[in-house]
């Protein structure tokens, strides 16, 4: 059985030694960079993990686990330009370091890149596997597109915006959590209760990362404070606000968000005011918790040891109180 710094470990071991086309280095130095500055390795850890519930050997599932990890970086590099963020886990964004075309290009390979891990995966589950990753890859896209539709728009739910971000957000985790079982020959009931409790603790971990954008220590959490209120994100907190706010609070969080020249110090303090009249932190923790107690519901029904599944657990746990 395998613990989280173990598979962590054998990933980021195989992202040192992926080969590349060297014939362009430029293409492929943003690519090294990016997959070398840190990151939790989520994703591929709970693939190989959801793996080891029902196999011991582990072997087939680690290059589709890395492909995971590297189309989850390609998503980091296109989204941090669209969102214009000068820092990814307390180092500069690619198209920062370099430029928005040579991200733009970098960040396109790295989804050929994952491709060929991919194509790694057993014959025998391949195709299975492959289409659980390209509908989850698509998913992503339409995601990004309905975040992007949100920043015109006035006023959003907070179905769409969950919506959004099980899209953008949670369908990779719960992707990454039921090829692990696919190649481990899980019976189709546990892949889809895998699914389930990742696409649950995807949903969690959006919305603990709106919070922490405000919330979380910047140090730990490697982005600027206040990030996603200067740029106008419709975040789940601002969702929320804009929901239960009185006349008087709605008239001035549409203040801070018109278009205009407000000092940005400002308008984060303006806002967080604001959030925490409206007890905003409380109730994005709390349904960050229902998503969390939902996700391991699904996950006590899988087939497989306790102990077992007693380090997917692990993951969650670290998820929730990564700000602490």
């Amino acid at each position: 059985m395998y613990n989280q710094s173990e598979l962590k470990k054998i990933v980021d071991e195989v992202i040192l030694n992926l080969s590349y086309n060297t014939e362009a280095e430029k293409l492929i130095d943003p690519v090294k960079y990016i997959l070398s500055i840190g990151g939790k390795r989520l994703r591929p850890i709970l693939s190989l993990m959801s793996l080891n519930l029902f196999c011991d050997n582990i072997d087939d599932g680690i290059m589709p686990a890395t492909g995971l990890e590297v189309f989850h970086n390609f998503t980091l590099v296109h989204d941090d330009i669209m969102d214009q963020a000068p820092v990814r886990r307390s180092f500069p964004t690619v198209h920062t370091k370099w430029d928005i075309n040579q991200a733009v290009l970098s960040g396109d390979v790295m989804a050929f890149i994952a491709n060929e891990c991919f194509l790694q995966a057993p014959s025998d589950c391949l195709a299975k596997v492959f289409r659980v990753f390209n509908k989850a890859a698509i998913d992503v896209c339409v995601g990004q597109q309905l975040d992007i539709d949100f920043e015109k728009s006035k006023l959003i739910t907070q179905q769409e915006y969950l919506r959004m971000i099980e899209l953008k957000t949670a369908v990779l985790l719960a992707a990454s959590a039921k090829i692990g079982a696919i190649i481990g020959k899980a019976a189709d009931k546990d892949a889809e209760l895998l699914y389930e409790f990742g696409r649950n603790l995807g949903l969690a971990f959006q919305i603990q990362d709106d919070l922490l954008d405000i919330y979380g220590d910047t140090k730990v959490f490697g982005k600027i404070a206040g990030g996603d209120i200067v740029a106008n994100k419709k975040t789940f907190l601002l969702v929320k606000a804009l929901e239960i706010a009185s006349s008087e609070q709605l008239k001035k969080l549409r203040e801070l968000f018109s278009p205009g020249d407000t000092d940005p110090g400002k308008k984060v303090r303006g806002v967080i005011e604001i959030y925490d009249q409206l007890s905003i932190r409380q109730i994005t923790e709390n349904l960050a918790g229902d998503h969390i107690n939902i996700a391991f519901s699904h996950l006590e029904k899988v087939s497989g040891s306790k102990e077992r599944k007693e380090e997917i657990t692990s993951i969650a746990i670290s998820l929730i109180g990564r700000d602490k």
